[in-house]
């Protein structure tokens, strides 16, 4: 009995508890903080639209160094991070079997240079006995088949030299261009195969020239028609805090691809003046301008709604400027857009208040046609000047009464 005086009396006081920490809000200071601001001042402000992109910097010629013979490393005067000018020895391959062919290879040219000599010499005899008519046709005609394979001999060792002779060339491998050593995963002494071998030779070095880079991107394809080659762009690199680099569009894929579930384009960024801090492998972020106005009348996108002119068929661009207790509608020309303003080319002066959320009038009116409400969101304009119409973009329309800037669309630019 006692047992269940006490549950029901914590029961009790947690009840008083709660009733008690339910009315304090309502009491405190802070119950008027969330009102939030239904108008806005039209405003003169600067409006730059761009979209970014991420993408990963390489060098713009990178080789794997292979050997064209099969060998082993007897010269390896390079390591990782080394710069090698052109010309420059990368490694050497033991050539000490090719050396000695190369020598058995002479013995062969001078023993058939010699047999050539007495086959050239017995030749001319015969032929001169054959016109004493001292020998017959059929011992001339021998002489003449020993001195052709004489001669055959003598050119196939020649032959044989040259093999070897270029087989010789290929035991050096030198720089093809000024570069820096990336990767060395062999050793001094290690046994490597040629190219044409299996899996294409074994990589003895890997090379790249650093002083020319490149990044590639993958751009979303919502944003790659804004995009076009040669067209500057601003790069950021990550790893060097406040560094910003200008880069060139140098090529767009011409089909698409996905990657992280995101459809777009492999494009190609040429770095130009590169950083010696920057370096391959690093993560770069690109910003790509599309649109961009100075000086001009702006307001935020949340006061700008777009509607369908039920006689023309055509979309109508207007805000609600208060003036005093009065709500006027007004149609407005629509220019550059970003994330958070849109440009005003006619129809609003600076200075001027316009609504944030529809006008109580309008709600209603709005409801009792059956709840519908004018469109979402605009995406920011997605060139310089756009036009006022929904076609080209460049205001946002209001969804739903909201005071501040709604958050943009991942199909409006910008990192995904």
């Amino acid at each position: 009995m006692k047992k269940i005086i006490a549950v029901i009396m914590v029961l009790g006081l947690g009840g008083a508890a709660y009733l008690l920490r339910n009315k304090l809000p309502q009491a405190g200071p802070a119950a008027g903080s969330s009102a939030r601001p239904t108008t806005a001042e039209v405003i003169q402000t600067n409006i730059n639209f761009s979209v970014n992109a991420a993408g990963e910097i390489g060098p713009a010629e990178q080789v794997s160094v292979r050997p064209e013979i099969n060998g082993k490393i007897d010269q390896l005067p390079v390591d990782i991070g080394d710069r090698v000018k052109k010309g420059n020895l990368l490694f050497k391959l033991d050539d000490k079997e090719l050396q000695q062919q190369r020598a058995s290879n002479l013995t062969d040219i001078e023993r058939a240079r010699l047999s050539l000599e007495k086959a050239e010499r017995d030749y001319k005899r015969a032929k001169q006995m054959l016109e004493e008519k001292l020998i017959s046709q059929e011992l001339h005609d021998d002489t003449k088949t020993t001195f052709e394979l004489a001669k055959n001999s003598l050119d196939r060792s020649q032959k044989d030299m040259a093999i070897t002779d270029e087989r010789l060339t290929k035991t050096e491998v030198r720089a093809p261009f000024d570069c820096t050593i990336l990767t060395r995963p062999v050793s001094m002494g290690q046994a490597v195969s040629g190219s044409g071998g299996f899996n294409s030779g074994t990589e003895v070095l890997t090379i790249a020239d650093l002083t020319a880079m490149v990044i590639n991107a993958h751009v979303n394809q919502a944003d790659v028609p804004r995009l076009k080659q040669d067209q500057a762009v601003e790069v950021a690199v990550e790893a060097v805090a406040g560094l910003k680099v200008t880069g060139i569009v140098e090529r767009i894929a011409p089909q698409a691809t996905i990657k992280n579930n995101i459809k777009g384009f492999a494009a190609r960024i040429l770095l130009k003046n590169v950083d010696p801090r920057v370096r391959p492998g690093m993560t770069a972020n690109i910003k790509i301008p599309v649109a961009s106005a100075a000086n001009v009348t702006a307001v935020p996108l949340a006061a700008v709604f777009t509607e369908k002119n039920a006689e023309t068929g055509q979309y109508e661009r207007f805000v609600y400027v208060q003036k005093d207790e009065a709500v006027e509608k007004r149609n407005v020309k629509v220019g550059v857009s970003d994330f958070f303003f849109a440009e005003i080319q006619e129809g609003l002066a600076a200075g001027e208040v316009v609504a944030l959320e529809l006008p109580k009038e309008e709600r209603e009116k709005k409801a009792k046609q059956g709840g519908q409400r004018p469109g979402g969101v605009d995406k920011p304009a997605t060139g310089p000047k756009a036009s006022g119409t929904a076609a080209t973009g460049g205001a946002a329309t209001n969804a739903t009464p909201k005071p501040k800037a709604p958050a943009p669309r991942a199909d409006a630019g910008g990192s995904r």
